[in-house]
């Protein structure tokens, strides 16, 4: 009886909750996506099946009108770990060893300290949007990385561009503003306060506003999207990369040119990515991508490829299948080769 009471309970509250969406002052969406996948992963040293929950997750963004024509806008979104219900967020910690006077001695103890997450922090933000654009702050993807717009086509798999090329940050701190949309072009620029955190990778501490800085500009016209964007000090990184893409007809093609240095001189890469996705009729889609990078430094070099198919089931319903091979190339060293084929759903609410 206890538990149809409280069933009840709760349907009554999420039934109000949503009649008070649609029609109070409040604009708010809860939203979000569930995406599985069974793949088979091959690294060269381990050869195994497994389901992996990718970035699904859930979140509710919304605004609230605050006077005419301002609102307060904000964004609250989680990962959540459909595979084995949590994160491992393990971590190692090392404490120093210290002699009988208090002294460190050199020598340290390391040890694991691993929590499980049942959700992960993703985008959350806050701010002021109006005529003038947007001022906001949070922990957020960075402006360069929002400026690869959509050209990844295997975004969240084994084939993300983020495990070829730097400058797929999700940053803490950021202080940002967005501005309006003015005939198709628009801009971001992101402030990073160190916080005391060594940003930059010189060994020092970091404590200023503008410690890291990340931008985008972007122009949108028809079928036509091209951005420049770039990173300064950001995950110890200066970066800088060209978007494009274009649709013509039933095929979209992308394209990134991208080069990065680290701070300490170890890391200077350049290299491109395209992709290319042709629908054959409204339910069957065929996606390609290639992305290569080479460090001028050390003359390493990565690649990936990426083969697949989407079958749409309904409006935010998908099957796909893939395949990605990732290699990593050092000098005087064998090639790293690591490929992954898998099926798997993605539906988005």
């Amino acid at each position: 009886m206890k538990k149809v009471l409280l069933s009840a309970a709760v349907a009554s509250t999420l039934s109000l909750a949503s009649y008070g969406f649609a029609d109070g002052p409040i604009d708010s969406t809860i939203y979000g996506k569930v995406n599985v996948s069974v793949v088979n992963a091959d690294t060269g040293s381990t050869d195994q099946w497994k389901l992996n929950s990718n970035a699904s997750r859930l979140g509710v963004k919304g605004k609230t009108e605050i006077a005419d024509g301002l609102y307060a806008v904000y964004k609250a979104e989680f990962e959540m770990f459909v595979d084995d219900g949590s994160k491992d967020s393990s971590k190692s910690k090392c404490t120093a060893v210290l002699d009988q006077d208090g002294d460190a001695t050199g020598d340290e103890v390391c040890f694991t300290d691993s929590n499980k997450d049942t959700f992960s922090q993703r985008n959350i933000m806050a701010g002021i949007r109006g005529g003038f654009g947007t001022v906001w702050a949070g922990k957020h993807d960075s402006p360069t990385k929002l400026a690869q717009n959509k050209i990844d086509l295997f975004n969240d798999l084994e084939g993300d561009i983020k495990n070829t090329f730097e400058g797929e940050n999700r940053v803490s701190n950021i202080v940002a503003y967005t501005s309006p949309n003015i005939n198709g072009f628009a801009t971001t620029v992101a402030m990073m306060p160190g916080e005391g955190a060594d940003l930059d990778g010189d060994g020092n501490d970091d404590t200023g506003l503008t410690d890291g800085i990340s931008y985008s500009v972007s122009y949108t016209k028809d079928n036509l999207y091209i951005a420049v964007a770039g990173d300064q000090d950001v995950d110890s990184q200066d970066l800088m990369r060209i978007v494009a893409q274009y649709k013509i007809d039933a095929l979209k093609l992308g394209v990134m040119y991208q080069q990065n240095e680290d701070n300490l001189g170890t890391k200077d890469e350049s290299g491109f990515f395209v992709s290319a996705a042709y629908k054959l009729d409204s339910k069957t889609t065929l996606k390609a991508q290639y992305g290569s990078i080479e460090d001028d430094a050390d003359g390493d070099k990565e690649d990936t490829m990426s083969l697949g198919a989407d079958y749409k089931l309904a409006k935010g319903t998908k099957l796909y299948v893939f395949y990605t091979d990732n290699t990593d190339s050092s000098v005087g060293e064998a090639d790293t080769d690591a490929t992954a084929y898998g099926i798997g759903m993605e539906h988005k609410f």
